[in-house]
C-alpha cells in the first residue's frame, strides 16, 4: 500500500528544485545548442512564455513524489540505493518511453540521447536526494 503520510514533503520540495535546476544547466550551457539544432530552431525562434516551464516543474514534482513512493515501499535509505532506483527508473521507465517516442515521431537519436539523458540524471538526482533525507 502507498502511504503518502511518511513522505518527506521537504525532500521532495529540494529533490523538485534540483532536477528542476539541472534542466536550466542542461538545456542551457551544457547541451543549450545541440538541443536547438536537434529540434531544428534557433534560440531567435523560442518564445518565451511560463507555460512550459510550469509544466516541467509540476512533472518534475510527481516524478519525485512517485520516487519517494517508491524509496518509501522498497525501504531504501542510502545515497547508493537512492541513485540505483532513480538510475533503474530512468533507464527503465522514462528512456525506454521516450526512445519509442522518438521511433515513431522520427525526431532523431541526438535529441533523444539529450532529452532522455536529461530525465535519466535527474531521476538519479532526484533518488540520490530522496533515499539520503529519508
Amino acid at each position: 500500500m502507498l502511504e503518502f503520510t511518511g513522505l518527506n514533503w521537504l525532500a521532495i520540495l529540494v529533490a523538485t528544485v534540483a532536477g528542476f535546476a539541472l534542466g536550466a544547466v542542461w538545456y542551457g550551457p551544457l547541451f543549450g545548442d545541440a538541443w536547438l539544432s536537434a529540434i531544428g530552431k534557433t534560440a531567435d525562434q523560442i518564445q518565451p512564455s511560463p507555460a512550459p516551464f510550469v509544466i516541467s516543474f509540476f512533472t518534475a514534482l510527481i516524478t519525485a513524489v512517485v520516487l519517494a513512493l517508491f524509496i518509501n515501499a522498497l525501504d531504501i535509505s542510502t545515497l547508493g540505493g537512492g541513485v540505483m532506483i532513480g538510475l533503474l527508473v530512468g533507464i527503465g521507465f522514462i528512456a525506454t518511453a521516450m526512445a519509442s517516442d522518438a521511433a515513431f515521431g522520427d525526431t532523431g537519436l541526438n535529441l533523444w540521447l539529450i532529452q532522455s539523458g536529461y530525465r535519466v540524471l535527474y531521476s538519479v538526482v532526484m533518488g540520490a536526494i530522496l533515499a539520503a533525507w529519508r
